[in-house]
């Protein structure tokens, strides 16, 4: 996979991109990340990238020609890139989209600033739009970070274990199940008897159980769209009799 960052900051990514399972997967070569200053796209002699708004009004709002500029500058190889505005008003982020959008080859990330964007660059020239939540950041930056770290960790070899991200919150619809490790007794602290049992079958189905009981009391709001079992419902049926 390819990742093209395109941004007024790119320092910000630096320590970011350079440590752990990001550098990891650079290193194995399961994904290239480029970290690209659109205002060296300006082509005005001050490099200006942001002008005063048309009718008036508070801030700076970024011109489309060092945008458009720059995307197709780092798409010109490219046969179907994915285009990323990161903002306030896009789509919330989800497990869901990090899955959809770890399947393609080419992302391309819109870092703004200021006020906003030029209305000319979301109409003609991406193809999505992203909030990573409904609250406002300085900048798309710490948001392109969000996104390049759930995909990354998404694509084949990049984690030890490749079931892992298959147990991950979210991606069954349902919070994950506690864990346990070493010791089993700590401080008078036990692990459930049930994972120390080595019957796969009594521990499969008692993790099943904790996440289904962890997202009904934290995150109850994830069943409404989730398709649940038999043998789940008669669990959640369960949970509420305990809460009554």
């Amino acid at each position: 996979m390819r990742i093209d960052i395109l941004t007024l900051f790119p320092n910000m990514f630096t320590g970011v991109f350079n440590e752990s399972i990001l550098k990891k997967a650079q290193e194995k070569q399961a994904v290239s990340i480029n970290v690209i200053n659109f205002r060296d796209f300006a082509d005005n002699k001050h490099k200006t990238v942001d002008d005063y708004p048309y009718g008036g009004g508070a801030g700076m709002v970024l011109k489309p020609q060092p945008i458009f500029d720059a995307v197709a500058q780092v798409t010109k190889h490219s046969e179907r890139p994915r285009i990323i505005l990161l903002c306030p008003q896009g789509e919330r982020y989800t497990q869901k989209k990090a899955e959809e959008l770890a399947k393609e080859e080419h992302l391309v990330l819109i870092c703004g600033h200021y006020e906003g964007y030029d209305e000319r660059i979301r109409e003609h020239l991406v193809t999505d739009e992203i909030s990573i939540g409904d609250y406002v950041l300085t900048g798309g930056e710490l948001g392109a970070m969000v996104i390049v770290d759930s995909v990354v960790r998404l694509l084949p070899g990049v984690l030890g274990n490749e079931a892992s991200p298959l147990h991950d919150s979210y991606s069954s619809g349902l919070l994950e199940h506690p864990h346990y490790t070493r010791p089993a007794d700590f401080r008078g602290m036990k692990v459930p008897e049930v994972l120390l049992s080595g019957n796969h079958r009594l521990i499969e189905e008692w993790r099943a159980k904790q996440s289904l009981r962890r997202t009904f009391l934290r995150r109850p709001d994830l069943l409404e769209n989730c398709e649940l079992t038999e043998k789940q419902k008669q669990w959640l049926e369960e949970f509420k009799k305990e809460q009554r």
